[in-house]
């Protein structure tokens, strides 16, 4: 399939589509027109001999150095390869091929006075499938995402490093390979490439569509672990959230009661559960809020131009140096997003831990196994959630509220929104093996109530979900090695719902 790409609007799917799915993209011919204007607009400045932030100046703390009409060119090129100085593990494919389809976006909406066979090389690079191989740290979220956008630049003008079809290649064998030109930057160009916040918002875009289906198999893992307790569902009731009506509670608590339906495990003679059961919708809720806000800031961010300066070549042309690069709305709405999401594991590993303690499982065995003392059953599987828990409140200490100057104390307050989106992914995937190791501890006390009642009955939703874990994780009677069946079940859990 292709994605059009019009200088208009890019949704989430169009985003993840290219990003995850390989999905090609296309540039329209408004695209083109937008762009070839905006072109001719810095090309009509350089020739007239003005004076421009980064076309005919310096950057940073080289604003006031002004560079000749003809070394405008090496300039640019100059910029990628000074910026090129990320560290640490590459990203993974789908976060760069998603930065990549964000740079097309935003420099298709004309604003940014890069030439067009510069951006159609881009497009090239991204059906051919060149992925530039980029370190995911170096970045501190202003004056934009330099230090990755630079290594994907560096295989655009054919240096570099490259994953072409699964094999690390230089950049220049990488674009001979693919039969794609690298390009000669011209006057604004570098600068167009790597002013921007389009590695955070890749890693944010990406996580918040995996988050939309964790809040989904959060509440199918209580939904779970409630019937494996036996336990009440009247804190569900919706008479009771009618009184506090925030959106994501209600939601929670309706979906909860959707999945619980018809179930012959929920025992509503008991007076209350513990405040991991009871207050479910609570806390579920706000963390849909929080997403909720989350996904509004970076749908924002996908369709947005964050180059510096922008040519606004309507008429009368004026160039205008801000800040659009500055990735402080990632920032917090991933910090945000880190802290709700924490929460969910949380949650979770108080439920795991109240089905392996005699005390709190209302009558199931000393962490599920058959021959307590012979065997340790699930209880070194709660110290693993424990210290997942453990090191997301160490992630989530917020990235936004640091601040070190760069560029001489010009840039002097920074983003550290990509910290900040990575720390939130870290936290995801921490949270899933959460959530997998209670729905593993749940089907297990589930299986083991059914040994003393035969008759009782799942939901028919969470029966669903219960047939789709037993297809890879069995019941167990005995100690066994129990990390490869986590494995299982955390590779297909947004499968689940």
């Amino acid at each position: 399939m292709n994605v059009k790409v019009n200088g208009g609007k890019a949704t989430l799917e169009d985003f993840v589509a290219v990003a995850r799915s390989g999905d090609k993209v296309f540039l329209s011919p408004l695209a083109h027109k937008k762009i070839l204007r905006s072109r001719r607009a810095v090309e009509g400045a350089v020739n007239a001999g003005k004076v421009i932030y980064g076309i005919t100046t310096g950057f940073g703390a080289f604003k006031n150095t002004v560079i000749s009409k003809e070394q405008t060119s090496k300039l640019q090129e100059n910029l990628i390869l000074s910026h090129a100085v990320g560290v640490g593990d590459y990203l993974p494919t789908e976060v760069v091929r998603g930065l990549m389809f964000l740079m097309i976006n935003y420099l298709s909406k004309g604003y940014s006075g890069i030439k067009w066979e510069t951006v159609a090389a881009l497009a090239e690079m991204l059906n051919k499938r060149v992925h530039p191989l980029i370190p995911e740290k170096g970045s501190v979220g202003s004056s934009g995402d330099l230090a990755p956008s630079a290594h994907m630049a560096l295989v655009l003008i054919g240096k570099g490093e490259a994953e072409y079809h699964g094999k690390h290649v230089s950049g220049s064998r990488a674009m001979r390979k693919a039969r794609i030109k690298p390009v000669k930057l011209d006057s604004k160009e570098g600068l167009a490439l790597i002013n921007n916040t389009s590695t955070m918002t890749s890693i944010a875009a990406l996580l918040i569509h995996d988050a939309r289906s964790l809040l989904k198999v959060a509440d199918v893992a209580a939904s779970l672990s409630l019937q494996a307790l036996r336990g009440t569902d009247l804190s569900y009731d919706r008479r009771i959230h009618a009184l506090k009506p925030h959106e994501g509670e209600v939601e929670t608590a309706k979906n909860l009661r959707r999945l619980l339906a018809g179930s012959a495990f929920i025992d509503r003679k008991r007076v209350q559960e513990a405040y991991s059961f009871r207050c479910v919708p609570q806390i579920y809720g706000a963390v849909r809020e929080a997403l909720t806000y989350a996904e509004k800031v970076v749908n924002t961010e996908l369709n947005s131009v964050t180059d510096n300066p922008l040519i606004f070549s309507d008429g009368k042309m004026d160039v205008i140096s801000g800040g659009n690069f500055h990735g402080e709305p990632v920032a917090i709405a991933m910090d945000t997003l880190g802290i709700a999401l924490s929460e969910i594991a949380n949650i979770s590993d108080r439920r795991t831990a109240s089905l392996l303690d005699p005390a709190t499982s209302n009558g199931l065995p000393a962490f599920l196994v058959e021959k307590g003392g012979l065997n340790s059953g699930f209880m070194i599987l709660q110290y693993t959630t424990a210290a997942l828990v453990s090191e997301n409140k160490i992630l989530a200490h917020p990235a936004s509220v640091d601040s070190i100057p760069t560029s001489a104390n010009i840039e002097d307050l920074v983003s550290m929104g990509t910290i900040a989106a990575r720390k939130a992914r870290e936290i995801f995937e921490n949270v899933s093996n959460v959530l997998a190791i209670e729905i593993l501890t749940a089907c297990q006390a589930i299986d083991m109530r059914r040994k003393v009642e035969r008759t009782l009955k799942l939901s028919p939703q969470t029966q669903k979900i219960y047939r789709l874990v037993r297809k890879v994780v069995p019941y167990f009677p005995h100690d066994t090695v129990y990390y490869p069946y986590v494995q299982k079940i955390k590779s297909s859990l947004l499968a689940l719902v």
